[in-house]
Protein backbone atom coordinates (compact mmCIF):
# COMPACT_ATOMS: atom_id res chain seq x y z
CA UNK A 1 0.00 0.00 0.00
CA UNK A 2 2.76 2.14 0.40
CA UNK A 3 3.14 2.56 -3.03
CA UNK A 4 -0.61 3.59 -3.72
CA UNK A 5 -1.85 6.59 -5.44
CA UNK A 6 -4.92 6.86 -3.30
CA UNK A 7 -5.36 8.69 -0.19
CA UNK A 8 -8.21 9.05 1.49
CA UNK A 9 -7.20 9.92 5.08
CA UNK A 10 -4.80 12.67 6.46
CA UNK A 11 -4.10 14.53 9.28
CA UNK A 12 -3.23 18.27 9.13
CA UNK A 13 -2.51 20.93 11.39
CA UNK A 14 -3.22 24.61 10.37
CA UNK A 15 -2.73 28.11 11.72
CA UNK A 16 -4.46 30.75 10.44
CA UNK A 17 -3.01 34.71 10.05
CA UNK A 18 -3.03 37.05 12.51
CA UNK A 19 -4.81 40.15 12.17
CA UNK A 20 -2.05 43.44 11.59
CA UNK A 21 -1.84 46.01 13.98
CA UNK A 22 -3.61 49.36 13.65
CA UNK A 23 -1.61 52.53 13.28
CA UNK A 24 -1.50 55.33 16.02
CA UNK A 25 0.33 58.24 13.31
CA UNK A 26 -0.58 61.29 13.85
CA UNK A 27 -1.01 63.61 10.79
CA UNK A 28 2.47 65.63 9.72
CA UNK A 29 2.08 68.22 7.32
CA UNK A 30 3.69 71.65 6.79
CA UNK A 31 1.88 74.54 8.04
CA UNK A 32 -0.83 71.59 9.99
CA UNK A 33 0.42 72.34 13.16
CA UNK A 34 -1.78 69.50 14.86
CA UNK A 35 -3.28 67.39 12.21
CA UNK A 36 -4.95 64.67 14.43
CA UNK A 37 -4.95 61.23 14.28
CA UNK A 38 -4.86 59.47 11.09
CA UNK A 39 -3.42 55.86 11.71
CA UNK A 40 -4.85 53.43 9.42
CA UNK A 41 -6.10 49.86 9.96
CA UNK A 42 -4.08 46.76 10.15
CA UNK A 43 -4.72 44.26 7.42
CA UNK A 44 -7.01 40.50 7.73
CA UNK A 45 -5.02 37.53 8.68
CA UNK A 46 -4.90 34.98 6.33
CA UNK A 47 -7.61 32.26 6.37
CA UNK A 48 -7.48 27.91 6.17
CA UNK A 49 -9.64 27.43 3.48
CA UNK A 50 -10.80 24.09 1.84
CA UNK A 51 -11.99 23.61 -2.15
CA UNK A 52 -13.91 20.97 -4.08
CA UNK A 53 -12.18 20.56 -7.22
CA UNK A 54 -14.13 17.94 -9.23
CA UNK A 55 -10.55 17.11 -11.05
CA UNK A 56 -9.05 15.53 -8.09
CA UNK A 57 -9.68 12.26 -6.87
CA UNK A 58 -7.69 11.80 -3.65
CA UNK A 59 -5.43 13.33 -0.70
CA UNK A 60 -2.54 12.15 -1.70
CA UNK A 61 -1.46 16.02 -2.44
CA UNK A 62 -1.51 16.85 1.82
CA UNK A 63 0.18 13.83 2.28
CA UNK A 64 3.30 15.43 2.50
CA UNK A 65 2.53 18.72 3.34
CA UNK A 66 0.27 18.49 6.68
CA UNK A 67 1.54 21.61 7.79
CA UNK A 68 -0.70 25.09 6.67
CA UNK A 69 0.22 28.43 8.35
CA UNK A 70 -1.69 31.32 6.49
CA UNK A 71 -0.37 34.79 5.80
CA UNK A 72 -0.07 37.17 8.44
CA UNK A 73 -2.23 40.95 8.00
CA UNK A 74 0.39 43.93 7.30
CA UNK A 75 0.30 46.72 10.29
CA UNK A 76 -1.57 49.73 9.36
CA UNK A 77 0.23 52.96 8.05
CA UNK A 78 -0.40 56.80 8.48
CA UNK A 79 -3.12 58.92 6.00
CA UNK A 80 -5.71 56.31 7.00
CA UNK A 81 -3.96 53.75 5.08
CA UNK A 82 -4.84 49.91 5.95
CA UNK A 83 -2.71 47.36 5.63
CA UNK A 84 -2.79 44.51 3.23
CA UNK A 85 -4.49 41.40 4.45
CA UNK A 86 -2.63 38.33 4.94
CA UNK A 87 -3.34 35.86 1.86
CA UNK A 88 -5.57 33.06 2.64
CA UNK A 89 -4.41 29.31 1.95
CA UNK A 90 -6.85 27.35 -0.33
CA UNK A 91 -6.47 23.85 -0.64
CA UNK A 92 -8.12 21.69 -2.91
CA UNK A 93 -9.90 18.68 -2.71
CA UNK A 94 -11.93 15.97 -3.48
CA UNK A 95 -15.44 16.10 -3.91
CA UNK A 96 -16.71 13.75 -1.13
CA UNK A 97 -14.00 15.41 1.16
CA UNK A 98 -15.38 15.05 5.37
CA UNK A 99 -13.33 17.63 7.54
CA UNK A 100 -13.49 16.39 11.70
CA UNK A 101 -11.35 17.87 14.52
CA UNK A 102 -8.73 15.69 15.20
CA UNK A 103 -8.88 15.98 18.87
CA UNK A 104 -12.77 16.15 20.01
CA UNK A 105 -13.94 14.32 16.39
CA UNK A 106 -16.69 16.68 15.80
CA UNK A 107 -17.55 17.23 12.49
CA UNK A 108 -16.70 20.74 10.59
CA UNK A 109 -17.94 20.54 7.57
CA UNK A 110 -18.02 18.65 4.09
CA UNK A 111 -17.10 19.62 0.61
CA UNK A 112 -19.13 17.80 -1.84
CA UNK A 113 -19.51 20.92 -4.73
CA UNK A 114 -17.27 21.60 -7.52
CA UNK A 115 -16.06 24.92 -5.81
CA UNK A 116 -17.43 24.98 -2.89
CA UNK A 117 -15.81 26.41 -0.20
CA UNK A 118 -15.09 25.24 3.62
CA UNK A 119 -13.00 27.25 6.33
CA UNK A 120 -11.50 25.53 8.58
CA UNK A 121 -9.88 28.36 10.49
CA UNK A 122 -10.80 31.93 9.65
CA UNK A 123 -7.92 35.14 10.26
CA UNK A 124 -7.79 37.46 12.53
CA UNK A 125 -9.27 40.35 12.66
CA UNK A 126 -7.04 43.61 11.90
CA UNK A 127 -6.99 46.19 14.39
CA UNK A 128 -8.43 49.86 14.20
CA UNK A 129 -5.92 52.74 13.81
CA UNK A 130 -6.15 55.63 16.45
CA UNK A 131 -8.57 57.71 14.00
CA UNK A 132 -11.21 55.49 15.58
CA UNK A 133 -10.73 56.34 18.71
CA UNK A 134 -11.05 60.25 18.59
CA UNK A 135 -13.61 61.92 20.31
CA UNK A 136 -14.17 65.17 21.79
CA UNK A 137 -12.70 64.42 24.99
CA UNK A 138 -9.94 62.61 23.44
CA UNK A 139 -8.84 64.52 20.01
CA UNK A 140 -5.74 62.62 20.25
CA UNK A 141 -5.57 59.46 21.18
CA UNK A 142 -2.35 57.60 21.27
CA UNK A 143 -3.10 54.03 21.20
CA UNK A 144 -4.71 51.52 18.59
CA UNK A 145 -5.93 48.02 18.56
CA UNK A 146 -3.53 45.58 18.34
CA UNK A 147 -4.31 43.10 15.51
CA UNK A 148 -6.78 39.34 16.47
CA UNK A 149 -4.79 36.38 17.18
CA UNK A 150 -5.16 33.74 14.36
CA UNK A 151 -6.21 30.44 15.04
CA UNK A 152 -4.84 26.94 14.91
CA UNK A 153 -5.47 23.48 15.19
CA UNK A 154 -5.20 19.70 13.66
CA UNK A 155 -7.99 18.48 11.57
CA UNK A 156 -8.64 15.37 9.65
CA UNK A 157 -9.78 14.80 6.11
CA UNK A 158 -11.47 11.63 5.28
CA UNK A 159 -12.45 11.42 1.15
CA UNK A 160 -15.79 9.21 0.59
CA UNK A 161 -16.10 8.79 -3.11
CA UNK A 162 -18.70 10.36 -4.68
CA UNK A 163 -20.73 7.51 -6.89
CA UNK A 164 -24.42 6.93 -8.18
CA UNK A 165 -23.91 3.09 -8.05
CA UNK A 166 -21.60 1.63 -5.36
CA UNK A 167 -20.21 -2.37 -5.46
CA UNK A 168 -20.76 -4.61 -2.50
CA UNK A 169 -19.02 -7.69 -2.49
CA UNK A 170 -17.25 -10.34 -0.84
CA UNK A 171 -13.63 -9.93 -2.24
CA UNK A 172 -13.37 -12.29 -6.12
CA UNK A 173 -17.10 -11.46 -6.72
CA UNK A 174 -16.32 -10.11 -10.04
CA UNK A 175 -16.87 -6.44 -9.13
CA UNK A 176 -13.86 -5.06 -11.04
CA UNK A 177 -14.69 -7.16 -13.98
CA UNK A 178 -18.19 -6.03 -14.74
CA UNK A 179 -16.36 -2.35 -13.93
CA UNK A 180 -14.38 -2.74 -16.84
CA UNK A 181 -16.63 -4.00 -18.97
CA UNK A 182 -19.44 -1.42 -18.45
CA UNK A 183 -17.14 1.76 -18.32
CA UNK A 184 -13.63 3.36 -19.50
CA UNK A 185 -11.96 1.76 -15.92
CA UNK A 186 -9.10 -0.15 -15.58
CA UNK A 187 -8.85 -1.78 -12.39
CA UNK A 188 -6.75 -4.43 -11.19
CA UNK A 189 -7.92 -8.16 -11.70
CA UNK A 190 -6.97 -11.32 -11.15
CA UNK A 191 -8.48 -14.96 -9.05
CA UNK A 192 -7.78 -13.74 -5.52
CA UNK A 193 -8.81 -12.08 -2.72
CA UNK A 194 -8.44 -8.71 -2.55
CA UNK A 195 -7.04 -7.62 -5.50
CA UNK A 196 -8.59 -4.17 -5.61
CA UNK A 197 -7.22 -2.33 -2.57
CA UNK A 198 -8.45 1.02 -3.21
CA UNK A 199 -11.72 2.29 -4.57
CA UNK A 200 -12.21 2.27 -8.88
CA UNK A 201 -14.28 4.92 -10.30
CA UNK A 202 -16.31 4.40 -13.65
CA UNK A 203 -18.51 6.27 -16.04
CA UNK A 204 -20.77 4.02 -17.38
CA UNK A 205 -22.20 5.53 -20.89
CA UNK A 206 -26.29 4.76 -20.97
CA UNK A 207 -28.90 5.44 -23.87
CA UNK A 208 -28.83 8.84 -25.39
CA UNK A 209 -25.80 10.54 -24.07
CA UNK A 210 -26.53 9.99 -20.49
CA UNK A 211 -24.26 8.27 -17.65
CA UNK A 212 -24.34 7.88 -14.39
CA UNK A 213 -20.81 6.67 -11.98
CA UNK A 214 -19.93 3.91 -10.60
CA UNK A 215 -17.39 2.73 -7.87
CA UNK A 216 -15.75 -0.19 -7.16
CA UNK A 217 -15.42 -0.39 -3.14
CA UNK A 218 -12.72 -3.44 -2.11
CA UNK A 219 -14.20 -6.34 -0.80
CA UNK A 220 -16.28 -6.80 2.24
CA UNK A 221 -15.92 -9.72 4.81
CA UNK A 222 -17.42 -10.93 7.99
CA UNK A 223 -16.41 -9.21 10.44
CA UNK A 224 -15.43 -5.75 8.24
CA UNK A 225 -17.48 -3.66 10.31
CA UNK A 226 -15.26 -4.70 13.75
CA UNK A 227 -11.67 -4.08 11.67
CA UNK A 228 -11.32 -7.34 10.03
CA UNK A 229 -9.76 -7.48 6.49
CA UNK A 230 -9.49 -4.27 4.81
CA UNK A 231 -11.97 -3.35 7.88
CA UNK A 232 -14.14 0.18 8.02
CA UNK A 233 -11.25 1.40 5.57
CA UNK A 234 -13.18 1.73 2.97
CA UNK A 235 -16.72 0.91 4.40
CA UNK A 236 -17.27 5.15 4.50
CA UNK A 237 -17.23 5.00 0.48
CA UNK A 238 -20.69 3.13 0.41
CA UNK A 239 -21.94 5.71 2.49
CA UNK A 240 -22.10 8.29 -0.41
CA UNK A 241 -23.21 6.01 -3.00
CA UNK A 242 -26.99 6.19 -4.36
CA UNK A 243 -27.47 2.91 -5.11
CA UNK A 244 -25.99 -0.33 -3.50
CA UNK A 245 -25.93 -2.96 -6.18
CA UNK A 246 -24.49 -6.45 -3.91
CA UNK A 247 -22.72 -9.04 -5.90
CA UNK A 248 -22.28 -12.70 -5.06
CA UNK A 249 -20.93 -14.99 -7.66
CA UNK A 250 -23.37 -18.03 -8.64
CA UNK A 251 -21.14 -20.89 -7.35
CA UNK A 252 -21.84 -19.41 -3.90
CA UNK A 253 -22.68 -22.17 -1.42
CA UNK A 254 -25.59 -20.02 -0.11
CA UNK A 255 -26.40 -16.68 -1.99
CA UNK A 256 -29.14 -15.91 0.79
CA UNK A 257 -26.58 -16.45 3.55
CA UNK A 258 -23.96 -14.33 2.11
CA UNK A 259 -26.51 -11.50 1.57
CA UNK A 260 -27.34 -11.46 4.63
CA UNK A 261 -24.08 -11.25 5.78
CA UNK A 262 -23.08 -8.26 3.73
CA UNK A 263 -26.07 -6.68 4.53
CA UNK A 264 -25.80 -6.99 8.53
CA UNK A 265 -21.92 -5.58 8.28
CA UNK A 266 -23.43 -2.34 6.57
CA UNK A 267 -25.74 -2.09 9.47
CA UNK A 268 -23.47 -2.85 11.87
CA UNK A 269 -20.76 -0.03 10.44
CA UNK A 270 -23.86 2.43 9.71
CA UNK A 271 -28.07 1.06 9.96
CA UNK A 272 -28.39 4.49 7.77
CA UNK A 273 -27.07 2.20 4.92
CA UNK A 274 -30.33 0.18 4.71
CA UNK A 275 -32.49 2.80 3.80
CA UNK A 276 -30.57 3.09 0.28
CA UNK A 277 -32.05 1.31 -2.82
CA UNK A 278 -30.50 -2.31 -3.15
CA UNK A 279 -29.76 -4.14 -6.28
CA UNK A 280 -28.91 -7.76 -6.16
CA UNK A 281 -26.41 -8.77 -8.98
CA UNK A 282 -25.68 -12.80 -9.55
CA UNK A 283 -22.67 -13.14 -10.95
CA UNK A 284 -21.22 -15.29 -13.44
CA UNK A 285 -23.96 -16.61 -14.43
CA UNK A 286 -22.91 -17.93 -17.76
CA UNK A 287 -21.92 -21.61 -16.38
CA UNK A 288 -25.64 -21.49 -15.80
CA UNK A 289 -28.63 -22.65 -17.67
CA UNK A 290 -31.77 -21.67 -18.12
CA UNK A 291 -33.39 -24.74 -15.88
CA UNK A 292 -30.39 -24.04 -13.09
CA UNK A 293 -31.30 -20.22 -13.21
CA UNK A 294 -35.23 -20.92 -12.69
CA UNK A 295 -34.07 -23.27 -9.71
CA UNK A 296 -31.76 -20.41 -7.99
CA UNK A 297 -34.13 -17.73 -8.13
CA UNK A 298 -36.74 -19.40 -6.06
CA UNK A 299 -34.10 -19.06 -3.76
CA UNK A 300 -32.90 -15.53 -3.89
CA UNK A 301 -33.38 -13.42 -1.12
CA UNK A 302 -37.06 -11.92 -1.09
CA UNK A 303 -37.28 -7.96 -0.90
CA UNK A 304 -34.60 -7.14 -3.44
CA UNK A 305 -34.59 -6.76 -7.21
CA UNK A 306 -31.74 -9.41 -8.51
CA UNK A 307 -30.54 -10.07 -11.85
CA UNK A 308 -28.20 -13.10 -13.29
CA UNK A 309 -25.80 -11.82 -15.09
CA UNK A 310 -22.11 -12.64 -16.45
CA UNK A 311 -19.00 -9.64 -17.10
CA UNK A 312 -17.55 -12.28 -19.51
CA UNK A 313 -20.39 -13.11 -21.88
CA UNK A 314 -21.73 -9.91 -21.59
CA UNK A 315 -24.92 -11.39 -20.24
CA UNK A 316 -27.71 -9.77 -19.08
CA UNK A 317 -25.64 -6.45 -18.79
CA UNK A 318 -28.09 -4.36 -20.94
CA UNK A 319 -30.77 -5.70 -18.82
CA UNK A 320 -28.29 -4.68 -15.37
CA UNK A 321 -27.56 -0.83 -16.82
CA UNK A 322 -31.64 -0.62 -17.37
CA UNK A 323 -32.46 -1.35 -13.86
CA UNK A 324 -29.97 0.71 -12.53
CA UNK A 325 -30.89 3.76 -14.36
CA UNK A 326 -34.52 3.19 -13.65
CA UNK A 327 -33.71 3.11 -10.13
CA UNK A 328 -31.45 5.95 -10.12
CA UNK A 329 -34.19 8.34 -11.21
CA UNK A 330 -37.05 6.38 -9.45
CA UNK A 331 -38.89 9.04 -7.87
CA UNK A 332 -38.22 9.16 -3.67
Amino acid sequence: MASSNFVDYVKIFCRSGKGGSGSAHFRREKFVAFGGPDGGDGGKGGSIILRGNSHYWTLIHLKYKRHLFAEDGHAGSGSRSSGKDGQDIIVDVPLGTVARDAETGEFVGEVTEDGQQLVLLKGGRGGLGNWHFKSATNQAPRYAQPGEEGQEGAFILELKVLADVGLVGFPNAGKSTLLSVVSAAKPKIANYAFTTLEPNLGIVEYRDFKSFVMADIPGIIEGASEGRGLGTRFLRHIERNSILLFMIPADSKNIGQEYGILVNELERYNPELLDKQRLLAITKSDMLDDELIGQMRAELPEGVTSVFISSVTGYNIPVLKDMLWEALNRPE
